[in-house]
């Protein structure tokens, strides 16, 4: 049938056809599949996850973002149970960059051959905060995604660097304004289980994390033909069967839409200060699985894992299926996560290149949306075209003479 009849799954007819559908993507029930996961063992799991990668990856590249991390502002709307991101405005912590502060970074991290300037924000701070609202009207805005679609612009014009913007659920109208700017925009979906909203649970007081909210956002950037990244956020109170199902939710869209350049498979880590403080991380075997069977059902999208939250060895992440480290920056630290610093860019390159593969510098837009001429057509707009074609070789990668 194919090379994977023989592994440890059960040793029935139905789980051998499963393996044999998913890897000739043959149409498969959404209750096969579900049995299928639910009932095989991780290190099996493992095993076909890397095999659907390493087939799909015949030049055993590895990629990652040299990035720019602009905290534009850390004020949010929201409270979400896990998060020391937020910062109330009387916070000595708390930021409301000015567009003078964001150009002085970006042009800093050009001059360490950064490509891509990541702009991070609170969710609408402008509604809950009167700061915020006197900060956008003294800079001549209204709303938080007019500020960034000018400051966008200008890092473009100024420096050569792609914006990508994570500004949380933005409407279809936001995105439309964002789309000429950034080569690509950035959301978790987190989970599609509504549980997660439940009294007590980690999205309580966190509307804007409504799986609803954040499905129509990801379905206005397929209308838009807006790459988007997406993912999940393991180990905040969902079960596996919730895990494939937000899984299988993003494939459907992907289907539909051919937008989702990557996912996102990232391990909650307890923060003191919050709610969840006391919370258990997932377990290695769990997030393991997770990031074996995203692989298994997105075998086409980009599956990314970002090596500075790991409680494991990041290497073993290789082992589950990934193929993308995500951004890192060699001046900026995580401010969403500050605790945890991305490992130096070297390491990250050993690291890869020990388990046989080549690590290489990617745009914020993936290869396959600049290489594919329809795609190039339609999910990029003329306005961005030349910044792009300037840093990258003929494989849709950062020219490697640009990181010199």
């Amino acid at each position: 049938m194919n090379k994977f009849s023989n592994l440890n799954y059960r040793r029935d007819f139905q789980h051998q056809e499963t393996v044999y559908k998913i890897s000739e993507n043959r149409y498969i029930e959404e209750t096969e599949i579900i049995n299928f996961i639910l009932n095989s063992n991780t290190s099996d799991l493992l095993k076909f996850s890397q095999y659907l990668r390493n087939r799909e990856n015949n030049l055993k590249i590895i990629t990652y973002s040299r990035k720019i991390f602009i905290n534009l502002v850390n004020l949010c709307k929201d409270t979400c149970s896990y998060c020391t991101y937020k910062k109330e405005p009387s916070a000595i912590e708390s930021i409301m960059l000015n567009p003078s502060q964001v150009l002085s970074m970006v042009e800093a991290g050009k001059k360490l051959r950064c490509t891509e300037a990541l702009i991070v924000t609170g969710e609408r701070p402008e509604l809950k905060y009167i700061e915020a609202k006197n900060w956008l009207n003294k800079l001549g805005y209204k709303t938080l995604v007019e500020l960034i679609s000018n400051l966008s612009e200008m890092i473009l014009k100024k420096t050569g660097l792609l914006p990508h913007t994570n500004a949380g659920s933005l409407t279809k109208k936001e995105m439309s304004l964002l789309k000429s700017t950034n080569v690509s925009l950035g959301m978790m979906l987190e989970n599609s289980s509504e549980k997660l909203l439940e009294p007590g649970n980690a999205h309580e007081k966190a509307p804007s994390k409504n799986p609803k909210v954040r499905i129509k956002s990801l379905i206005s950037a397929g209308e838009l033909k807006i790459p988007i990244t997406t993912g999940l956020l393991i180990g905040i109170g969902e079960r596996l069967i919730d895990v494939v199902k937000s899984l299988l939710l993003i494939k459907e869209l992907n289907e539909r839409y051919g937008h989702i350049q990557e996912v996102i498979i990232q391990n909650f880590a307890p923060k003191v200060g919050t709610r969840m403080e006391n919370a258990n991380p997932p377990s290695e075997d769990y997030f393991l699985k997770c990031i074996a069977i995203a692989r298994i059902l997105l075998k086409n999208i980009n599956i990314q894992v970002p090596p500075n939250l790991t409680p494991i060895v990041y290497s073993r992440y290789i082992d589950a299926g990934i193929n993308d480290w995500g951004g890192i920056s060699p001046l900026t630290p995580d401010y969403v996560n500050p605790e945890y610093p991305w490992p130096a860019i070297d390491d990250v390159q050993t690291v890869t290149k020990s388990k046989g593969f080549t690590l290489r510098a990617r745009l914020p837009i993936y290869p396959e949306f600049i290489t594919n001429p329809s795609k190039y057509t339609y999910f990029v707009t003329e306005n961005v075209k030349d910044y792009i074609e300037a840093l990258i070789d003929n494989t849709g990668l950062v020219k490697e003479e640009y990181l010199q």
